[in-house]
């Protein structure tokens, strides 16, 4: 039977005796000459431990027949021990021997409890203060928060861990600032000395210690109190022992994977046949031996470990948030300072873009309203320019009103000399008529196209016939005294010719450059008897998708200073004029995609002027019979 199977067995009394009954025999004949070594935990004075495990060896060396060599360690000599395998078996307390279990692959083939008591609990810890200890006693091991304790060691189990796991239930880390903790190491007497001496407020100490050593004189008796447990975690501890915490799985005896299967078997047939108070000698506590019992379930011992975070899952400690800032904490800061400064980063790009976006939404609508601002004012100084021409073309307006009539008031008074002297003809009077008709509608145009130059409106964009735009100007300039004659010329096909744009807008730059024009043949000396050219389709603009209107002058050269200043706004060389005319021009004209120039005429070609309005081409006429005719000169 392999010690593993052993160890898992739940048989009741009855099955065990049964057992026995048929394992007796086969041991009885094995009596081999080698001794066996067994390995004891030390947690009491050296003569101490000798005393209590002695009469175990003593035990077993009678029932095997052999003898039984004790060795007594603490903790740190006896792992020593059995990793260089000076040791068959081994007695330790429950937490040591998980880790064994473990660290080596011990294996438990019984388990020590009190007498007639329950193996599953037997072991547990006694914190105590001193009865005589100023101030309130404590109720519970949470009002000891912050106190000085002292204990064996942070390996042992009952003389530490199960304390402190209970601590830890009650909300208090021993571990991390909840207590001021200091030990004492082995033996276990140190403790009750330290907070007797007043050099710790309280002691970790295994459960029966105190009343053991209370009985042997060690302690006076009721010097020290055990700080009870909670009431939901009290449970009836071994006769009258006083306990602080639960009660686990008493002590283990373990082979080792080097101990002989058969030696294992052997060994524990004698622990089973132990009687009580043999086991253990006194060691356990109140008078009383402990007995040897089939293994305990030591689940709960893992779990005070596991909770603890201690052998054999310490590997838990390094993956704690603590453990793991503690170890990295440079690499986490330099991580959170990174981020801090992303996040700052990013924080300021998004104020920073929201900033900039809400300065270029207001630099946009201020730009609109510049824009819509600027068009107002453009509209405005055009109305006033066009009323500066008007102002100027009076006199040829009046001279064009005073024919018609004059010719209306002719027929009227010869048509009443006829009436009085009665010899009016119908067809007389059907000719005088419609003469009057044809005056009226004349002066009617004139006034018209004076109304229309002045009236303010919406600019339209509509397909003009550039002929017919340079007639209306004709028309609208008329032929007062001492003014130049005017000479349209067309290029070839011009009759078909379309431009897109504003009539009225177009039609206000012709009559301003035919006015500068003609203020310019005023100041020409012998020049001026010549005519001024407004042509048509010149220069092969259309070639470029564009049509030139040009106006070419006779009048005095200007100097280059002159000509750089031509366009610029209240720039003007005549006495009574605004500046404006030529730059609301060059404005109208690149407003309908075209340009505004000014080309001198060279002397030899009889100097002037040459003012050439460029506006894109829209779509042409087709050509056709009525309409398709050889370029002419067209007077004034």
């Amino acid at each position: 039977m392999r010690n593993q199977g052993i160890s898992e067995l739940k048989w009741p009394a009855a099955a065990w005796l049964l057992g026995l009954a048929v394992l007796l025999a086969p041991a009885a004949q094995a009596q081999p000459d080698t001794a066996v070594r067994l390995g004891a935990l030390s947690v009491l004075a050296d003569t101490d431990t000798q005393r209590q495990w002695q009469p175990l060896a003593q035990g077993l060396q009678a029932a095997l027949g052999r003898p039984v060599h004790l060795q007594t360690h603490d903790l740190a000599a006896l792992d020593a021990a059995v990793a260089q395998g000076a040791v068959d078996f081994v007695v330790t307390n429950p937490g040591h021997y998980v880790a064994l279990e473990a660290r080596h692959g011990a294996a438990r083939i019984a388990t020590l409890s009190a007498a007639q008591g329950d193996p599953a609990h037997a072991v547990g810890s006694a914190v105590v203060v001193r009865a005589d200890a100023a101030g309130a006693a404590p109720a519970a091991l949470a009002d000891l928060r912050g106190w000085r304790v002292a204990a064996v060691a942070e390996e042992a189990f009952g003389g530490y861990q199960l304390a402190a796991a209970a601590w830890l239930a009650q909300g208090v880390d021993a571990e991390e600032g909840g207590l001021r903790r200091s030990f004492t190491g082995y033996p276990m007497q140190r403790v009750a000395q330290a907070v007797l001496a007043g050099q710790a407020d309280a002691g970790i100490l295994r459960t029966c210690l105190l009343e053991q050593w209370e009985r042997q004189g060690i302690v006076p008796a009721g010097a020290l109190r055990v700080v009870p447990a909670l009431q939901a975690e009290q449970e009836p501890a071994p006769q009258t022992c006083r306990t602080s915490t639960p009660l686990y799985p008493g002590w283990a005896f373990a082979a080792l994977p080097g101990t002989a299967p058969e030696l294992s078997r052997q060994v524990l047939l004698a622990l089973l046949a132990q009687p009580g108070g043999v086991a253990a000698g006194d060691g356990l506590g109140d008078g009383f031996g402990g007995v040897w019992t089939v293994p305990a379930d030591y689940q709960r011992v893992h779990d005070v470990l596991r909770q603890l975070q201690v052998e054999p899952y310490a590997f838990l400690r390094a993956t704690r948030i603590q453990a793991l800032l503690r170890r990295y904490w440079g690499w986490a800061a330099a991580l959170l300072a990174l981020a801090l400064a992303g996040a700052a980063y990013l924080l300021r790009v998004e104020v920073l873009v929201k900033r900039r976006t809400a300065e270029l939404t207001h630099s946009l609508h201020e730009r609109e309203r510049l824009a819509h601002q600027n068009a107002r004012h453009q509209e405005a100084l055009g109305h006033l320019s066009r009323l500066s021409i008007l102002g100027e073309l009076s006199a040829m307006l009046a001279h064009e009103l005073t024919h018609p009539l004059a010719t209306i008031g002719n027929y009227a008074a010869g048509l009443r000399r006829r009436v009085a002297q009665g010899n009016l003809a119908p067809q007389a009077l059907e000719q005088a008529l419609q003469d009057i008709a044809q005056e009226s509608e004349r002066a009617a145009r004139v006034i018209g196209s004076v109304r229309a130059l002045a009236r303010k409106r919406v600019p339209e964009r509509a397909a003009i016939a550039p002929q017919a735009l340079a007639q209306q100007a004709l028309a609208l300039l008329g032929g007062g005294q001492g003014s130049p004659d005017i000479r349209l010329r067309c290029a070839p096909g011009a009759e078909r010719l379309r431009v897109r744009g504003d009539a009225q807008q177009l039609l206000q730059v012709l009559v301003n450059l035919l006015r500068n024009a003609c203020d310019a043949h005023r100041l020409a000396g012998g020049h001026a008897r010549q005519p001024i050219d407004l042509e048509i389709g010149s220069e092969n603009d259309n070639e470029s998708g564009h049509l030139a209107l040009a106006v070419r002058d006779h009048g005095p050269p200007l100097s280059p200073q002159a000509r750089a200043l031509l366009f610029t706004p209240f720039h003007t060389t005549k006495p009574d004029g605004l500046g404006l005319g030529l730059s609301i021009s060059r404005g109208i004209a690149e407003a309908h995609g075209g340009a505004l120039h000014a080309r001198p005429v060279p002397q030899a070609e009889g100097g002037g002027m040459r003012m050439v309005l460029l506006l894109p081409l829209a779509a042409p006429l087709p050509p056709s019979p009525s309409n398709s005719q050889p370029a002419e000169d067209l007077p004034a």
